[in-house]
């Protein structure tokens, strides 16, 4: 088989949540793909019966499209390929490549626990390697049980070239005769994996380096049919920032569970691009276009990538902060419902209203989730004062202050930004006292916090009688705290 075109893949397992570094391995085939305006193509390995689950499924998928990465062609189903890879064990059979080992599961324990009483690593002794034509009659005629093993040479090395890590080679004392069909007849996974990639058309193997124990042994699977090898492309592994490796087992998190704490899926892809790979320009936000433009296998560090949690949220928060009012509004939307802050009905009543309040609170928002934490007191008057707050601010001598403000407040047709900022400084000028005095005490009032987006801004989102409603209601805790 010759490649008339770039055709890489993603073949994940549905046995669990969608990983970060899969989805890691995904980004760079499908940009390759998209660069070189090859095919990127999904095979679902779904052949674990015991651990696979339709939901896993349904999460790897989902998890795809939210990060935008869209294959071509229907997706392949490793589960429906099951009668593929017989034929192809049988015709290696039958030129010399593979031998059936009939030694039973009892005998492979025991001469492996020979190895361990001896401290000597365990390889399989190739005891059937080179049975005669009657021993294996004789075995298929009374119905032993027997695998496929591939045969591999006894002397020399195994040798692969990867576009990452140059060429790789390991003795083949290191490595057994290992199996590619088991007992029931199914493929091994280096088997069928290798089957697969090759009717798939696969022209490029990009993917973890802990797939690099197995690349040796598909290498010889693909000399053993004599076909073409692809170009592997092994990736570094992901640490956490203590250099761990970054697994669910310590506490890492699926691709779902970025998107529901409320990550873009353009600040995860450019994120997950840049572990591992760069454009040599040091740029660090990188639009996806830009990505395609400039994505290179060459450009790949063979050195493990260190995923920084706090890069990923200060560039979460750049791209929340590039979309329009109308963008983020559209995604905070349904959060808000689902908190019970308030409804769909109001919200589409309201839309420009809430872009409003999506605009003040932008520049301190760093995930979508944070809209919702900041926006609550937009939403409902019955909020509680922050206490260090009140202690500081809510002092008799602010009941003057915000009594005279909800006076001024009210004696305006309409409390817009400006008109806001206008009273609160002309009055704190009357005072001679810096506009501070009365903007920490009125925010308390509005919003039960001490902290948040322009006062002023903020005022007019609330509106004047909620405002002056708000203020009153401040005033009477103060009294009532005395």
């Amino acid at each position: 088989m010759s490649f008339s075109e770039i055709r890489v893949r993603i073949a994940p397992s549905p046995t669990g949540y969608f990983h970060v570094g899969t989805a890691r391995t995904a980004i760079f085939n499908w940009l390759y793909a998209r660069h070189t305006g090859g095919k990127f193509l999904l095979r679902i390995e779904d052949t674990d019966v015991e651990r696979s689950r339709k939901e896993y499924v349904d999460v790897i998928l989902d998890g795809l499209k939210w990060l935008g990465l869209d294959w071509d062609g229907e997706v392949v189903y490793q589960s429906s390929r099951l009668q593929s890879y017989r034929p192809f064990a049988l015709e290696l059979i039958e030129r010399g490549c593979a031998y059936r080992c009939f030694c039973t599961a009892e005998e492979l324990t025991q001469k492996r626990q020979t190895a361990q009483q001896a401290k000597v690593n365990y390889h399989y002794d190739r005891s059937c390697r080179n049975l005669s034509a009657e021993q294996i009659t004789a075995g298929l005629e009374a119905n032993k049980s027997y695998v496929v093993r591939l045969k591999l040479p006894l002397e020399g090395k195994a040798t692969f070239d990867d576009v990452v890590l140059g060429t790789l080679e390991k003795d083949y004392h290191e490595l057994d005769d290992f199996i590619i069909v088991k007992s029931d007849g199914n493929a091994i996974y280096n088997f069928a994996v290798v089957v697969d990639d090759h009717d798939m058309r696969i022209s490029h193997v990009i993917r973890g380096n802990d797939h690099m124990t197995n690349t040796f042994l598909q290498v010889e699977i693909y000399k053993a049919l004599g076909w073409d090898l692809p170009t592997f492309a092994h990736l570094p592994m992901i640490l956490d920032l203590n250099r761990n490796k970054v697994s669910k087992r310590k506490g890492a998190k699926g691709i779902t569970d970025y998107q529901h704490e409320g990550y873009l899926p353009e600040a995860v892809f450019n994120f997950l691009t840049l572990l591992g790979w760069s454009p040599k320009d040091d740029r660090e936000k990188m639009l996806r276009r830009e990505l395609v433009d400039v994505f290179t296998l060459e450009g790949i560090n063979p050195a493990n990538a260190v995923f920084n949690p706090e890069k990923l949220l200060w560039l979460n928060g750049e791209y929340i902060r590039e979309k329009t009012n109308h963008e983020i509004a559209v995604l905070v939307a349904p959060m808000l419902v689902e908190k019970g802050l308030t409804t769909k009905y109001y919200l589409e009543t309201r839309w420009q209203w809430l872009m409003k309040v999506v605009g003040l609170l932008k520049e301190r928002c760093k995930l979508l989730t944070d809209f919702v934490e900041m926006s609550s007191y937009f939403f409902t008057d019955n909020f509680e004062y922050d206490a260090k707050g009140a202690a500081k601010h809510f002092s008799p001598e602010a009941v003057k202050l915000l009594t005279a403000l909800a006076e001024k407040f009210a004696a305006v047709s309409e409390l817009t930004e400006i008109k806001a900022e206008e009273i609160v400084r002309t009055y704190a000028e009357e005072l001679q006292v810096k506009p501070a005095v009365l903007i920490h005490p009125t925010r308390l009032a509005v919003t039960g916090l001490t902290a948040g987006p322009s006062l002023f801004g903020l005022l007019e989102a609330v509106g004047r009688d909620k405002v002056c409603a708000r203020i009153k209601r401040a005033i009477v805790y103060i009294e009532s705290a005395k």
